[in-house]
């Protein structure tokens, strides 16, 4: 069983001024639901997490994407068909590296089954599988996920989950602390226009402890002086993480400007000491739910009012907020995990100081 958390601050900081919704996660987006499966038991440490665009079959009805690549050190699954068509028409699946090709299988499958031509008289599927390295806390030589993983965390999604050290973010470590799974909301005001919402859902496994920033202030270098001797010799090396970022938004947006939406979840990154190190990948990817593009060609094509280009500043602003506050919860609600060979990494909050 994983131990309670220290005492510390009653809640996370909360960052920037824009409004969240109600739940302040990316299940916030209308028809965006997620779901988990963990693998927790000695030396395995590790698990799937999966965001549906939508109830229905995304092979059927694939929704606009973008891509944004910040840094390229990843081994992720359908990453070149997305940036090349701009659609996803699959669940976006999130593990380990060296799952990557199990739950893309899955995927597959699960196609198959509720497509049968598939590869056929029907095109093949697009699997979407990203990925961060665990092996600090998993024996990732193990392989230990597959098929029915992803089928549970398939079936398990829902508009409230877990955050912090569960499914894909399991194992993950962030600033040599424990890292995981955050999400967050903001609602983006849009001049003469309705609000639309945009939420990100993170896999934080990145970060050096000494250039930790939590909500502004540079909180790294104090830690540093008081976590034990390997994970003060693992602050001084450079960075081998990696985050992926999932951006959803029911502004009506094309491929093209997703990307630029993606992109801006640099901005966040980067506000809590990432330099987007040499060994980590830096993935973010962003879909909108306000259309649905047909499978089939003899279905019409959607033809929507997009978001004027001049407007887009303050979804680019819920991007970045959103991320970063996606980054603070998977902190913020990641437990203490002991792994492989005896590994440990322990929470965030119990260096934080408690406030009255």
């Amino acid at each position: 069983m994983t131990p309670p958390l220290p005492s510390g601050p009653a809640r996370p900081p909360r960052i920037g001024a824009l409004a969240s919704g109600p739940l302040d996660a990316i299940t916030d987006v209308p028809g965006v639901s997620v779901g988990h499966a963990t693998r927790d038991a000695g030396d395995v440490q590790t698990g799937v997490t999966v965001v549906r665009p939508h109830a229905g079959d995304p092979y059927r009805d694939k929704v606009p994407a973008g891509l944004a690549v910040i840094n390229g050190f990843g081994k992720s699954a359908g990453l070149l068909q997305l940036e090349e068509l701009g659609q996803i028409e699959t669940p976006i699946a999130l593990t380990n590296t060296f799952s990557v090709g199990a739950v893309a299988q899955a995927q597959i499958r699960a196609c198959v089954e509720d497509n049968p031509e598939t590869g056929r008289r029907l095109p093949t599927v697009n699997p979407l599988v990203l990925e961060c390295n665990d092996g600090f806390l998993n024996d990732i030589q193990r392989m230990a996920v597959g098929e029915s993983d992803y089928r549970a965390a398939l079936a398990s999604a829902a508009a409230a989950f877990a955050q912090g050290s569960v499914g894909a973010g399991r194992g993950m470590s962030s600033f040599q602390l424990k890292g995981g799974i955050g999400s967050a909301s903001r609602r983006a005001p849009v001049r003469h226009a309705a609000t639309h919402t945009v939420g990100a859902l993170v896999l934080a496994n990145y970060g050096l402890l000494p250039n930790l920033i939590w909500a502004g202030q540079a909180i790294g270098p104090g830690i540093a002086t008081r976590i034990d001797d390997r994970a003060r010799r693992q602050a001084a090396e450079a960075e081998k993480g990696s985050i992926i970022m999932v951006l959803a938004t029911d502004a009506p947006l094309d491929a093209r400007q997703l990307r630029r939406l993606a992109l801006r979840a640099a901005a966040g990154l980067a506000r809590t000491g990432s330099v987007y190190g040499h060994g980590s990948g830096d993935i973010a990817l962003a879909f909108s739910t306000a259309y649905t593009l047909p499978h089939r060609p003899e279905a019409p094509q959607p033809a929507p009012t997009l978001v004027h280009e001049s407007l887009l500043d303050s979804l680019f602003q819920a991007a970045a907020d959103s991320v970063e506050q996606a980054i603070v919860h998977a902190l913020w609600h990641a437990a203490p995990v002991t792994g492989r060979d005896g590994h440990h990494r322990a929470a965030l909050r119990s260096f934080l100081p408690t406030t009255p």
